[in-house]
């Protein structure tokens, strides 16, 4: 195999953690005496800090998890969650304007954003308090406060000395604009989009990536007109070429207005809304812009550097098993190059906790991480894009199968179009998996199975799927390339 095969590891007995000094708590459970060690100093609270921090705490170290905010970072409170409670609601928005053509009479009034705000805040506080009490349930002490590391196994948080014999450094990321774009008034980011309490009749979204497509399916599904700019030749640049062009045919099908290759150059604004301007003198008018070009690492003024650690451009840099260059210092998440996803950061917290306890986890490459885009229609892959499968083995080392959605009868019933492609080496495993369509997110569990598992089309074939599931079309799609089709010619 290609070393990407996972063994499972044994999840140890809870041992109640203790630090080796005994700093009482207040009723949150949150630390108030200085100077304190730990076997694990975690600075940042979001995924890879508080997965680390509940790894570490199972398989019986004393854990430091220091936070200047709230627990669960920005995929809790600004990120994944809100979003997606937005996007649902959007879905319901379309369900009801759509309703008759499955025969049901309703009607959508209108939307009723402080409503639908209080609806997403109560899932966030919600998953909050779950998140505090697990953590707190783990005996993990945590530490209210900004954090800067002082040594290779110090972080001072305000007049307070933290020392643990490893540093996991897990600070996150923020949302980046462009240089000479300043953020304020009516250029907003996706935290200041979550903040709306109302639903504006046009924005100009800046960035046709995740963060983007996500917030133009939410406002255009809650009437509003979109124009996505997005300098690469294509929405969802990080996603097969195929998908892209799908995709793309679907926002056009919407009503979102898009325009490709063409670069961001200036935007102006006034009381009523922005112009912005295009390298090429195009000119985009809206009440809103938002700047979703993507994330940098929030490292600035830690004190990374001045401990040695390395960096590039603000990211820090690791080895494969995520040690940076200074002996007893980790780093996951955000702030190491690569994908940007929170489940990559939970996956970075719980190898770094194994590593430290000696367990040798196996490292899963970014190219094998499951990505969903959570638009309508869904995106979702995983492993090599057809491009990336042809550059690796050549034109005659591949073989790809794109099974169209209409021959699935649950895709059909929801009314979605779509396509399932499998890549996969010629007498070799199962390369890479890319989705779209409603729903196809829930497919990526068996995808990233298959793919990680070097699977062979043959091997998963056989696999029984249940009828009608979408499921049924990653079936058909893996009998397909495995040269027997059933349902497709």
């Amino acid at each position: 195999g290609s070393g990407r095969t996972s063994s499972v590891v044994g999840w140890e007995a809870v041992r109640e953690p203790r630090a080796s000094s005994t700093p009482s708590t207040n009723h949150k459970g949150v630390c108030l005496v200085a100077d304190h060690n730990f076997d694990l100093v975690i600075l940042g609270a979001g995924s890879g800090g508080y997965a680390a921090a509940l790894r570490a705490s199972q398989l019986g170290m004393s854990v430091g998890l220091i936070e200047k905010d709230k627990v669960g970072g920005t995929c809790l409170h600004v990120g994944c969650i809100p979003t997606k409670a937005l996007l649902h609601a959007a879905e319901v928005a379309d369900s009801a304007r759509h309703s008759e053509m499955f025969g049901v009479k309703a009607s959508l009034e209108g939307i009723d954003l402080p409503a639908v705000n209080a609806y997403r805040d109560g899932i966030v506080t919600s998953k909050h308090k779950g998140l505090q009490g697990l953590i707190k349930a783990r005996g993990i002490t945590t530490i209210e406060g900004e954090g800067k590391l002082i040594s290779p196994t110090t972080v001072q948080v305000g007049e307070d000395t933290v020392t643990g014999k490893n540093v996991v450094l897990a600070t996150g990321s923020y949302p980046r604009t462009l240089p000479g774009l300043d953020i304020g008034g009516r250029v907003i980011t996706s935290e200041q989009a979550l903040q709306l309490d109302y639903v504006p009749k046009s924005v100009i979204v800046l960035g046709g990536g995740v963060i983007g497509v996500e917030f133009a399916s939410v406002w255009r599904s809650f009437g509003t007109e979109v124009t996505i700019v997005e300098g690469l030749p294509h929405l969802v640049p990080a996603e097969d070429e195929s998908v892209s062009k799908q995709f793309e045919r679907a926002y056009r099908k919407r009503g979102i207005n898009f325009s490709l290759g063409v670069r961001f150059q200036s935007v102006t604004q006034n009381d009523s809304g922005v112009v912005v301007t295009l390298e090429d003198g195009q000119t985009f008018e809206a009440e809103l812009l938002l700047v979703a070009v993507g994330r940098g690492p929030r490292t600035e003024g830690m004190g990374f550097e001045e401990v040695g650690v390395e960096m590039d451009r603000g990211w820090v840099l690791t080895d494969e098993r995520l040690r940076t260059n200074v002996p007893g210092v980790f780093a996951v998440g955000d702030i190491v190059p690569g994908v940007q996803l929170a489940h990559r950061g939970f996956q970075h917290g719980i190898f770094v906790a194994e590593e430290l306890a000696g367990l040798n986890p196996q490292v899963i490459n970014d190219e094998y991480i499951p990505k969903v885009t959570y638009s309508e229609p869904e995106v979702a892959s995983v492993g090599l894009s057809e491009a990336k499968a042809v550059e690796r083995f050549g034109e005659d080392g591949i073989a790809v199968y794109d099974y169209n959605l209409a021959g699935n009868g649950k895709s059909h019933i929801l009314e979605t179009a779509g396509s399932i492609k499998v890549i996969r080496q010629v007498d070799g495993p199962i390369l890479g998996v890319h989705m779209i369509g409603a729903r196809v997110g829930e497919l990526i569990g068996e995808a990233q199975v298959a793919v990680n598992w070097d699977a062979y089309p043959e091997d998963v074939a056989p696999l029984l799927h249940a009828h009608p599931t979408q499921n049924e079309a990653l079936g058909e799609a893996f009998l397909a390339i495995a040269g027997k089709p059933l349902h497709a010619l």
